[in-house]
C-alpha cells in the first residue's frame, strides 16, 4: 500500500494539470522513491488514483529508462558511455568497475550494495568521463579518483567531490560582452532572487507587463532575429506569431529543459546557476502569447536543477512575480516543473507534449503543429532554456541592439558547449559571427599534448562532422549549413588524431538505435542496421560491401519519418564515410581497429 504522504502528494500534483494522466510520470517518480522500484501492485494503485488501466501505466512506464521494475542496489552506479566520455576513457572506467565489483552490467552485488550499468549522455560533458551515482554526477574521473569514490560508496557516502565545473570558463581579455553568462561569471553570484534583483533582474518583466502590449513584444522578438537555440534554429518571434489570438482558448508555454543531445550541457548550467533569468523569460513569453500556465519539462536526471528550480519558483511566488495579477498587471501565471523520466526523443517538441500528457514520448504527425494544437489540444509555444533566457535582455535593451550582434541572419550570442579533446572544456558564450577556430583555440585552449585536430562535430552528435579544413567556418547557422553540417544544439565535440572515426560512428549510432521510439520503420530498423554494421567493422569483421550498404541505408532513412531522429543518425554517418573512408577500409582490410593498442 502506498503511504498517506504519497496520496497527499498525488492530490497536489493533480491540481497542476487539466488531465489526471499528466501526473503519471511525476507520480511514478514518487512511488519509486518510496518503494524502491515499480511493483505491479504499486502501478495498480497509481492506475486507480489516475483513473487509468494498469496496462496503460505499465505501457507508459516501460518506455522510459529511469523507472526500475526490480530491486536495485543501494548504490546505483551508471557510467556515461556516450561520445565525449568515450573519447576520454569511459570504457576503461566501466571495465575497472566490473573487475572491482565482480559483476556485469545490469547486475547487483550479492550484498545488495551496488548495481552497475551504463547510461547515455548526462549533459555533464565538460567533466568527462562522468559517472552517475543515485542521481549525483562525478567527473572528470580516472582510476585513482574512481577508487577514492568507491571507498566512499562502500561507506554508503555520496561525496560532492569531483563534480564537473559549475561555472563558465573565464573568457580571455578583450572577449565580447557576455549576456546570458553575465551573472554566472560573478564568483559571488548564488542564483537567489536577491542576487538576481541586485543585478537588475525582473526589470524586463516590469517593462513588458507595464509598458508593452503582447503584439509589441512578439514584434520586438521578430525584429531581434532571435532563433531557437534548441536545434532547428526557427525564428522565435515567428513561432509565437502562429499562436491564435482567440482570448477564449487556453494557451500554454512549454519550456523544453530536456537537454539530451550528446555533447550539450549549456541549458543545465543556465537553469542551475541562474534560474530567475529563465523564469523572467518564461513570464514575458507567457504574457506575449496569452498563456496563464507554463510547464518546464525538466530532464529526469537533473535532480540538482529540480531543487534549484523549485526553490526559485517559491521565491518568485513569494515576491509576486508569479501568481495572480503579476506586478499589478492583469497577467495571472502559474509555472510548474514537470520531470521527465529518461528518453532523448522527448526533446522533440511533440514527443515532449505527449510525455507531458502522461503518455509514451512518441512524436506526433504534423500538421497540426503545436501552435495550433499542442498540449491538451490547445495552442502551445515550445521554447528551450537558452532561447527563453534571451528574452529579458531583448526586451530591456531592444531588438536593434540584439540584431546588431552576430550576423544579419544569425543574430545575438550563443552558448557553445565544448568537450572532447580540448584543454578547457566548458560553455562559452560568443557572438554568432565567431569561427570554429576562435572557439576551439582562442577559448577552449586547443588540443592537448600538441596533437593534431582531426574532426569537429559542431552541433551535437546529430550534426555532420567537419575536419581541420573547416576551422575558419563561422558558427552561425548559415555558414555551418553551407559547410555541410548544422548549428544544432551548439555542442562542439572536438577529436584529435588518435580518434578512431569508425568507433565514433559506432558510439553515435548505438545511441540513436537505443533512443529511437520505434514508430517509423526507417528509423527503428535503420538505426539498428547502422549500429550493427559499424560495430562489426570496428571489431574487424567488416566487408567492403558494407560501406555501400551503409550509404544506401542512410539515403533511405532521411526525410522519411515523423521526426528527424532517423536523419540525426544518417547525416553524421554519411559525413564519417565522406571524410574518413580510408579508416573504414583499413579496418576491413586489416581485420582489426588500427587505433586499438
Amino acid at each position: 500500500m502506498l503511504s498517506a504522504k504519497l496520496h497527499q502528494a498525488c492530490a497536489e500534483l493533480l491540481t497542476r494539470y487539466p488531465g489526471k494522466r499528466s501526473a503519471l510520470l511525476p507520480l511514478l517518480h514518487l512511488v519509486q522513491g518510496e518503494v524502491g522500484y515499480l511493483t505491479p501492485e504499486s502501478m495498480g494503485e497509481v492506475a486507480g488514483l489516475l483513473e487509468m488501466r494498469p496496462t496503460d501505466v505499465w505501457e507508459t512506464a516501460s518506455f522510459y529508462t529511469m523507472y526500475h521494475f526490480r530491486p536495485i542496489g543501494r548504490c546505483h552506479i551508471e557510467v556515461c558511455h556516450n561520445l565525449s566520455c568515450t573519447l576520454l576513457g569511459a570504457e576503461s572506467l566501466l571495465d575497472h568497475l566490473k573487475g572491482r565489483l565482480q559483476i556485469r552490467e545490469g547486475e547487483t552485488t550479492p550484498d545488495g550494495r551496488f548495481t552497475l550499468g551504463r547510461t547515455e549522455c548526462l549533459a555533464a560533458c565538460d567533466g568527462a568521463p562522468v559517472i552517475q551515482v543515485n542521481g549525483r554526477h562525478y567527473g572528470p574521473l580516472d582510476r585513482t579518483r574512481l577508487e577514492e569514490l568507491l571507498a566512499s560508496f562502500a561507506r554508503e557516502e555520496l561525496p560532492q567531490t569531483y563534480r564537473y565545473p559549475s561555472s563558465p570558463t573565464p573568457a580571455p581579455a578583450g572577449a565580447p560582452e557576455k549576456i546570458l553568462h553575465r551573472n554566472l561569471l560573478d564568483p559571488g553570484y548564488d542564483g537567489s532572487i536577491e542576487a538576481y534583483l541586485a543585478r537588475g533582474g525582473y526589470r524586463a518583466a516590469a517593462k513588458a507587463l507595464g509598458n508593452l502590449q503582447p503584439p509589441e513584444i512578439i514584434d520586438m522578438v521578430k525584429r531581434s532575429g532571435l532563433r531557437g537555440r534548441g536545434g532547428a534554429g526557427f525564428p522565435t518571434g515567428v513561432k509565437w506569431g502562429f499562436i491564435p489570438k482567440d482570448p477564449g482558448v487556453p494557451k500554454y508555454l512549454l519550456c523544453n529543459a530536456d537537454e539530451g543531445e550528446p555533447g550539450t550541457f549549456k541549458d543545465r548550467q543556465l537553469l542551475e546557476r541562474d534560474p530567475h533569468q529563465l523564469l523572467e523569460g518564461i513570464i514575458i513569453a507567457s504574457y506575449a502569447i496569452g498563456a496563464e500556465v507554463s510547464y518546464v519539462y525538466l530532464r529526469g536526471e537533473f535532480l540538482d536543477g529540480l531543487a534549484v528550480l523549485e526553490r526559485a519558483l517559491a521565491e518568485a511566488y513569494a515576491r509576486g512575480y508569479l501568481g495572480k495579477n503579476i506586478l499589478g498587471s492583469r497577467l495571472n501565471l502559474d509555472v510548474y516543473v514537470h520531470r521527465g523520466a529518461g528518453a532523448y526523443i522527448c526533446g522533440e517538441e511533440t514527443a515532449l507534449i505527449e510525455s507531458l500528457e502522461g503518455k509514451r514520448g512518441e512524436p506526433r504527425i504534423r500538421p497540426p503543429f503545436p501552435a495550433v494544437k499542442g498540449v491538451y489540444q490547445c495552442p502551445t509555444a515550445v521554447n528551450n532554456v537558452e532561447t527563453l533566457c534571451n528574452i529579458p535582455h531583448i526586451v530591456l535593451r531592444g531588438a536593434e541592439w540584439y540584431a546588431s550582434l552576430g550576423t544579419p541572419k544569425s543574430t545575438g550570442t550563443r552558448v557553445f558547449s565544448v568537450s572532447g579533446h580540448v584543454r578547457y572544456p566548458g560553455n562559452y558564450e560568443l557572438p554568432l559571427n565567431a569561427t570554429l577556430r576562435e572557439l576551439i583555440f582562442g577559448y577552449a585552449g586547443g588540443i592537448p599534448d600538441n596533437r593534431r585536430l582531426k574532426a569537429i562535430i559542431p552541433g551535437g552528435s546529430s550534426a555532420a562532422a567537419l575536419t581541420a579544413d573547416h576551422l575558419d567556418v563561422g558558427l552561425d547557422f548559415e555558414s555551418l549549413a553551407a559547410a555541410g553540417s548544422m548549428g544544432g544544439s551548439g555542442a562542439v565535440i572536438v577529436m584529435d588524431e588518435t580518434t578512431c572515426m569508425v568507433k565514433v560512428g559506432e558510439v553515435v549510432n548505438r545511441f540513436y538505435h537505443h533512443e529511437s521510439c520505434g514508430q517509423c520503420t526507417q528509423c527503428r530498423e535503420g538505426t539498428a542496421w547502422l549500429h550493427k554494421m559499424l560495430k562489426r567493422i570496428e571489431q574487424g569483421g567488416g566487408r567492403l560491401a558494407d560501406l555501400e550498404t551503409l550509404k544506401d541505408v542512410c539515403r533511405n532513412m532521411k526525410g522519411q519519418t515523423i521526426c528527424v531522429l532517423s536523419d540525426s543518425a544518417a547525416m553524421p554517418t554519411e559525413s564519417y564515410l565522406k571524410y574518413f573512408r580510408e579508416e573504414f577500409e583499413a579496418h576491413i582490410e586489416q581485420g582489426r581497429c588500427p587505433f586499438r593498442k
